[in-house]
């Protein structure tokens, strides 16, 4: 049996649970989002693999980069990942992780930069359903009229996300 090492993190936005596999980080999240259950499951599926709690290495770089990011003294992550998705989510979370710090994006540009302008609802879900946060900036989506729109961590901690990233924009 595969293995997928994870560990529960107590941060000042709330406890995360962080998860890597053959020294790649394939989990990020907020411990008591509500899609829990489906993002967990679709990494195990994906990879094969069970959860196991147990620290490594990639594991201990990912809590240093988050708190560095967390305390302002980081903007891009560094660390291996390895996202678990269909290939149209895997698109929108490579968009994603184009939207620079301190900046946001819309569903509908985010559907436009992927080149599928009309699955605005697809990206939505796609964005919902990412399982790396922070490192794939989910977060900097917001709706288009300046609303902030859902977030996996509450819209709270979302919005304390885009303060921190010194966002001016409005909807906060």
């Amino acid at each position: 049996m595969n293995y997928i090492n994870i560990q529960y993190y107590k941060t000042k936005i709330g406890e995360l649970i962080l998860g890597s596999f053959e020294d790649h980080l394939c989990l990020l999240d907020f411990r008591y989002r509500k899609m829990r259950i489906s993002v967990d499951s679709r990494i195990k599926t994906g990879l094969k693999a069970d959860f196991l709690e147990q620290n490594d290495e990639t594991l201990t770089e990912a809590r240093k980069q988050i708190d560095e990011y967390l305390t302002g003294n980081r903007k891009e992550f560094d660390i291996p990942l390895l996202v678990i998705g269909t290939d149209f989510q895997k698109s929108v979370w490579n968009a994603l992780m184009e939207i620079p710090y301190g900046s946001t994006s819309t569903y509908s540009q985010l559907a436009e930069s992927i080149n599928n302008a009309k699955a605005i609802r697809a990206v939505g879900n796609a964005n919902g359903a990412n399982a790396i946060a922070l490192v794939i900036p989910c977060h900097r989506v917001i709706e288009s009229n300046g609303d902030l729109g859902g977030y996996g961590g509450g819209l709270s901690v979302k919005k304390r996300l885009l303060e921190l990233e010194n966002y001016e924009g409005t909807g906060i």
